[in-house]
């Protein structure tokens, strides 16, 4: 287990969490599936979040991310989907007409801390998961 270093902390904060489209649509496919990548990636980096590994399946995300202790979970969750939702919506037409009241992804979200279960448990069934447009910290 590898700590991460701040100014005045030290930590191992690893969550795996996973959030859905509204209905469970499978619409997470093609330029769409690239763009949500790409904008949960943007987030990442903003949000000083590293995604340790992930994968986009058609009808839900999955992530296994380190988050630093000044960023709360549900700000990191909060920022990805509203930010993913408002452009998604406004560079794909047919998925603005399919979510009409402006909310692309159900609310909530899975989460849970790497502590009940190791580390490597959450990466095999991550792979298991895995697509080839999924996350990864190499791509």
């Amino acid at each position: 287990m590898r700590y991460k270093s701040g100014c005045h902390t030290t930590f191992h904060h690893r969550y795996h969490l996973v959030w859905a489209p509204k209905y469970r649509y499978k619409v997470l496919i093609g330029d769409v599936r690239l763009r949500v990548r790409e904008i949960i990636r943007q987030v990442c980096d903003e949000m000083g979040v590293t995604i340790v590994n992930g994968a986009l399946s058609r009808d839900h995300v999955h992530m296994f991310v380190e988050i630093p202790p000044h960023v709360s979970v549900s700000d990191f969750v909060r920022r990805a989907k509203g930010r993913s939702s408002r452009k998604i919506q406004q560079e794909f037409e047919h998925i603005r007409k399919r979510y009409w009241g402006q909310r692309f992804w159900q609310r909530g979200y899975f989460s849970t801390t790497s502590g009940n279960i190791t580390d490597d448990i959450i990466m095999r069934y991550l792979d298991r998961h895995t697509h080839k447009d999924g996350f990864s910290p190499s791509a």
